[in-house]
């Protein structure tokens, strides 16, 4: 097993990649990744950092045992959003963040992510965000005006150096709200008023609600102290979010250190856009696992959609289009192919063997490289599959272990675990796909016609025309098959039906 002095992580604030050195005492890890808002489905964007930090939860709670490792990602249940959809849909709000967290967890489930250790909710934190407050205004960096209470930028010359912007640069580019309390456009809000119909809570400076980035502050130090070893989320969330956690921290306990490392994981498009509903490539997670199971019988599409996400590296921007995700589930089938009738190990410590062994950690321990470690899942798959086709009998390795064990305990460590590897299968929806074409019947003709033109082709010897037609037969998805009998088609994990139409008209 790697010793824990061997992992490294990238830190934004630095700039460089650092061993990660626990702070706390010596062989105890931890962790605070921002969670959601509750007011609605998480969408596939969503999904990406509790996916990243889900693996790296797993490699810390391999190298320093899972009793040593405490992770806390927050949810935020008080939110202007949250009271704004509670208005537009007439519901209680306490209702409205019942309900979507329950949704969060049922589809981050379906990814294969463990729940963390701790989830607080910042409305079980108020107190401790007033505290904070209190102790930013008396020590000069914060101040009341007209029920609000604002963090003052000017007075932490630090400010910008998470994001290492400078404070007059973001004041000339600035994009916040103007208002006639704040003695500065850059300074934020750490407390709000509340009127009668809106949440809120007792304070020296009226009844109100907190802003969002004292939450985060107040919860961190309530749940893992003075000072944690990683800070993660989105790299949307760097500034200004974590840039005002940072600031807000050091200025109420400048003898503490917060957070040692911060961690952000790269954006995510589709088809090479941002994510957006005016665009229309806007979808959320239970969208994808809802269009896979009633239009293709796939029961749970989660393992194909946390492959995509741990394709690029974490901190690399991510094309999450249905293709790449249908790429993914046919990967998945090839590794549930060879695995049929696998078991691992019964005995625990023979599993963490076989994961280290498998070469899976050594490649995590390097910055979280989750593309690398799926070429060493491909790796073993080569390993595993070279004895099979050859009639060979199954030797171990010189590891001891099975080809086949490691990657199944391999597979198991990434998250992809047995149930969840054998209830999926990406056949179901080549199969459905087929009988959807059969039963279009233009689309079954302009296929037909294709590869009686290819026919055609081969005959009089234009095989440059036959590879054109069989190369825009790929384009579109559908996969050529020739031998002495004739040709054959079938769908590939990347058939478009909108793109087979173009090729007939």
């Amino acid at each position: 097993m790697p010793a824990p002095s061997e992992i490294t992580l990238y830190d934004t604030r630095t700039r460089r990649k650092q061993r990660l050195e626990p702070t706390v005492a010596p062989g105890k890890v931890s962790m605070y990744v921002c969670g959601p808002t509750v007011y609605d489905r998480a969408h596939i964007g969503n999904a990406r950092p509790v996916v990243v930090f889900d693996v790296l939860f797993r490699l810390l709670r391999h190298v320093y045992g899972a009793e040593n490792v405490a992770y806390a990602r927050n949810i935020t249940d008080v939110d202007d959003k949250i009271i704004a959809r509670a208005r537009e849909t007439g519901r209680e709000i306490g209702a409205i963040t019942a309900e979507t967290t329950r949704w969060f967890h049922e589809d981050m489930d379906a990814l294969g992510a463990l729940r963390p250790t701790v989830e607080p909710r910042a409305t079980e934190h108020i107190g401790e965000m007033v505290a904070m407050i209190a102790l930013l205004i008396e020590r000069g960096h914060a101040y009341a005006a007209e029920g609000h209470v604002l963090f003052s930028v000017a007075s932490f010359p630090a400010y910008g150096r998470l994001a290492r912007r400078s404070l007059e640069d973001m004041r000339a580019g600035a994009r916040v709200e103007v208002a006639p309390y704040k003695r500065d456009p850059m300074d934020f809000v750490l407390w709000k008023p509340s009127d009668a119909a809106t949440p809120g809570w007792p304070s020296p400076w009226g009844r109100g609600r907190p802003g969002w980035h004292i939450e985060c502050s107040a919860m961190a130090r309530a749940l893992l102290g003075a000072e944690f070893d990683i800070h993660g989320g989105g790299v949307d969330l760097a500034f200004p979010h974590h840039e005002n956690e940072l600031a807000q921290s050091a200025c109420a306990h400048p003898d503490e250190g917060f957070a040692r490392l911060w961690m952000h994981n790269g954006m995510l498009n589709v088809e090479g856009e941002k994510m957006s509903k005016s665009l229309g490539n806007f979808f959320t997670v239970r969208d994808l696992l809802d269009e896979y199971r009633s239009e293709f019988g796939i029961s749970n599409m989660g393992p194909a959609i946390r492959y995509r996400l741990l394709m690029a590296h974490y901190r690399a921007p991510l094309d999450a289009s249905r293709s790449f995700i249908e790429q993914a589930a046919a990967k998945l089938d090839t590794y549930r192919h060879f695995l049929h009738g696998w078991m691992p190990p019964s005995d625990p410590e023979q599993q963490r063997k076989a994961v280290d062994a498998s070469g899976v950690v050594d490649a995590l321990i390097d910055d979280l490289n989750t593309p690398e470690a799926l070429a060493v899942i491909d790796r073993l798959l080569v390993e595993t599959k070279r004895p099979l086709a050859h009639g060979e009998s199954v030797h171990e390795g010189p590891s001891g272990f099975f080809a086949r064990d490691l990657l199944g305990c391999a597979l198991d460590f990434l998250g992809f675990d047995q149930k969840a590897l054998f209830n999926f299968n990406a056949n179901a929806r080549a199969e459905a796909l087929r009988e959807k074409v059969l039963r279009d019947g233009d689309a079954a003709k302009v296929i037909e016609k294709a590869l009686a033109d290819r026919r055609a082709a081969r005959d009089v010897k234009d095989f440059a025309r036959a590879d054109e037609l069989r190369d825009a037969l790929s384009f579109a998805g559908v996969i050529v098959k020739d031998s002495a009998d004739g040709s054959r088609w079938e769908l590939g994990p990347a058939f478009d039906l909108a793109k087979l139409r173009d090729l007939g008209g």
